[in-house]
């Protein structure tokens, strides 16, 4: 019991960690989205390499919440438990990409400034390549990746009531969204981080903050703990 009730307390801590230093390194990066993103880039260098640090910690605590959560779920599902942690492990794997990315595009940069050719089409060209590879990875890929994960442990808590049906049918829902926004940005129906995109998402980071604080809180449901059911995968 004390065991599952860690568990619990672990896992809303890490939802707690991923999102905020997820959401915090948005301002710390965003001179990457600057018309002049090669000169912004390069100016403001101990800040962007701040966003950086943050999104290496939302990679590993993202893929760290499955990894927490899965002693409790593979007793309900071991396939789907596995699964969860698989994509949220593919999910810190496109962050990672991601990083690399940006950390290039710090290096193209710093040239670009210093060998004084605003002009070039040399440096605007590879610009634009590690400027689409950050957002493809960590607005695209990594986003999916998460949603299907997901949705995987999501629908273990909704049909075993680990959690309240309300909060884990949320969940599903809020998921849903989160993937059509990620097909929209894939197809380029809209911009990455467009507002479309940021109001789809929006759900799931409320609904995370409200899981985390009922695990941290409540934990999970003791009697569905307590009958230990190993249900087939």
């Amino acid at each position: 019991m004390k065991q599952n009730k860690k568990i619990a307390v672990t896992t809303g801590i890490l939802f707690i960690i991923a999102t905020v230093a997820s959401i915090a390194s948005l301002p710390f990066l965003a001179p990457i989205n600057a018309s002049n993103y090669l000169a912004s880039v390069s100016q403001n260098e101990n800040q962007v390499i701040t966003g950086i640090f943050l999104t290496l910690i939302a990679a590993f605590a993202s893929a760290s919440i499955a990894i927490s959560l899965y002693p409790v779920l593979k007793k309900h599902s071991q396939s789907l438990a596995l699964g969860a942690v698989g994509f949220r492990l593919i999910e810190a794997v496109f962050y990672i990409v991601g990083i690399i990315g940006i950390v290039l595009l710090l290096s193209l940069s710093q040239e670009f400034v210093k060998t004084g050719a605003p002009s070039s089409s040399y440096f605007q060209t590879l610009g634009v390549i590690l400027l689409s590879g950050y957002h493809w990875a960590g607005n695209v890929a990594a986003t999916l990746a998460f949603y299907l994960g997901a949705m995987m442990y999501y629908y273990i808590f909704y049909r075993t009531k680990l959690i309240p049906k309300w909060l884990s049918g949320w969940g599903l829902v809020a998921v849903s969204m989160g993937i059509v926004a990620s097909m929209l940005v894939m197809f380029q129906v809209v911009g990455s981080m467009s507002t479309v995109q940021v109001v789809l998402n929006l759900p799931i980071a409320v609904q995370e903050m409200v899981l985390a604080a009922w695990l941290i809180i409540k934990g999970f449901n003791s009697s569905v703990i307590d009958s230990d059911i190993v249900k087939p995968t």
